[in-house]
């Protein structure tokens, strides 16, 4: 056994439906053959557990078998406990994704530090995106990185340090609206300007649609249509953008085992 691809979803700021992401990232990449660990560091929300809670109890209570991760939420927040969660998780995890609180927190910058992947979910808005940059209100231009930004860079530096990896920073544009607009062109030219100076990749994530504040109760995904009853073209569509997004985020694949030479 390696050392496990940590995937973090790390965003300061409420309603990016990071922690829908966090769930559908590691339902899918069970589905595709991972080991997955899930740990959930947000104690007070717990909106991951909370959904793959109802998947358990959904595949118990219809006896079926759909991918699930392993997981459980961080119930020790200090150094200590993290360290001793993500141990737990790697004996049976080749990916391990963690899904950190909508707030700055100490023990979320210690997971940060973790990341293989880091992936910041952020609503198509000047609003979210002046997390990560600051823009002119004239010229909708970049005017410097925020706080965030430079934290972001501060802990891709000190992970470099001291294992010699880097960080592949992905920023997820979620809740894409599905028609064009001034807004959302300002706001990616935007992104791909910070993205030259700063050092992160842009890539589409999951749209604002109805459905997945449908599928929370049971803990289904886009990946469960089969158990979702009536399926409508919304539901492949939104399909396709799920399993575009796992691909963008570029996880290795799992090795196979090799054949023993007799």
């Amino acid at each position: 056994m390696g050392q496990p691809h940590f995937i973090v979803f790390a965003n300061e700021k409420g309603g990016t439906g990071k922690s829908t992401t966090a769930v559908h990232t590691a339902v899918a990449l069970a589905a595709s053959g991972h080991r997955v660990g899930a740990l959930d560091l947000d104690q007070r929300q717990r909106t991951m557990t909370r959904y793959l809670d109802n998947r358990a109890q959904t595949i118990d209570r219809l006896s079926i078998g759909l991918p699930q991760p392993t997981f459980e939420v961080l119930e020790q927040q200090d150094d200590a406990g993290l360290t001793a969660a993500i141990d737990r998780l790697a004996a049976v995890s080749d990916v391990i994704v963690i899904d950190t609180p909508g707030r700055d927190d100490p023990v979320a910058r210690a997971a940060i530090l973790r990341a293989d992947t880091l992936v910041t979910p952020m609503n198509d808005s000047f609003v979210d995106l002046d997390l990560i940059g600051q823009v002119d209100p004239d010229s909708f231009k970049i005017t410097k990185p925020s706080f965030y930004a430079e934290l972001i860079w501060n802990s891709r530096t000190q992970r470099a340090k001291d294992t010699g990896k880097s960080v592949d920073w992905v920023v997820l544009r979620n809740r894409l609206q599905h028609i064009d607009s001034h807004n959302l062109r300002r706001v990616g030219a935007a992104l791909d300007e910070l993205a030259r100076r700063v050092g992160f990749r842009v890539i589409p994530g999951l749209g604002e649609r109805v459905i997945y504040r449908e599928l929370f109760p049971k803990g289904l995904t886009l990946l469960d249509l089969a158990q979702l009853g009536e399926v409508g073209m919304g539901h492949i569509a939104a399909r396709q953008e799920l399993r575009e997004m796992v691909a963008g985020l570029a996880v290795p694949a799992v090795e196979e085992p090799q054949a023993k030479v007799a």
